[in-house]
């Protein structure tokens, strides 16, 4: 206790950690789970939309389906290289799960992981065609400015460093994905195919907020390396949602 509790107390008072040196096994245990969850994430939801990239109606669509695949996996393997410095197998990461893999349609998982990976739970589910994967997309990546923005803050100063760096790319995959809503939803066919989707989808990514109440918010909240409760982040997706389908008619 008394090698941990001056870390954690100058953690509390926002202080940050920069060399893998400084950290205590607790803090390295939750620091690495945090960023396994990301680039595992990022990894699957590349290789799931990969396979949409076909589905694309037009050659923009494909292009800018072809973008996020391409930042995606750039993005996890920025966050891989610091995982790196603290001893993981980067080598043989990135093809040690079969990422692309994912449950039945119907499956009912809650935010349970599943398998040997820590992707977000909402990564296990398939997408089905073009406007399926729009709409998952949209609600994903209004969710993950969302997290992104709350990991930007975390305690680890070089992690939080490259959060920041990719912030903007990840902004832009919800924009090219709103820009593909909007123009899916222009058709009576289009609008009812989406609002479907959008049934799905909705109650799958707010799951991957966690629970309100969460006990290991606390202990990550103690460590630095979380800042703003789930409920409070899950609010903010709930009412960016709401707006971003009633400006497009889709509530």
């Amino acid at each position: 206790m008394s090698d941990t509790m001056p870390i954690e107390e100058y953690l509390l008072k926002g202080g940050v950690l920069t060399s893998p040196d400084n950290v205590t096994p607790r803090y390295r245990g939750e620091l690495l789970r945090l960023m396994a969850s990301f680039v595992d994430s990022e990894l699957a939801g590349a290789a799931g939309f990969a396979d949409t990239i076909n589905d694309a109606p037009g050659i923009k669509e494909r292009i800018a389906s072809a973008k996020i695949v391409l930042e995606k996996t750039d993005h996890a393997g920025r966050v891989l290289e610091i995982m790196g410095s603290f001893g993981a197998d980067t080598g043989r990461y990135a093809v040690h799960h079969p990422w692309d893999a994912r449950l039945e349609r119907d499956a009912d998982i809650g935010a349970a992981r599943q398998g040997g990976d820590m992707r977000l739970s909402v990564f296990h589910y398939p997408l089905h065609g073009w406007i399926d994967a729009v709409v998952m997309n949209v609600l994903m990546g209004i969710a993950s400015t969302i997290q992104l923005r709350e990991l930007a803050r975390v305690s680890y100063q070089p992690l939080a460093e490259v959060f920041r760096a990719i912030l903007p790319s990840e902004a832009h995959h919800t924009e090219l994905g709103i820009e593909g809503l909007k123009k899916i939803a222009e058709t009576e066919d289009g609008a009812t195919a989406a609002r479907k989707a959008i049934a799905y989808w909705r109650p799958r990514v707010a799951a991957s907020f966690g629970l309100s109440g969460s006990a290991r918010y606390e202990t990550l909240a103690r460590f630095g390396l979380r800042h703003t409760p789930n409920e409070t982040l899950l609010s903010e997706w709930q009412a960016t949602v709401d707006a971003q389908l009633a400006a497009r008619n889709l509530n």
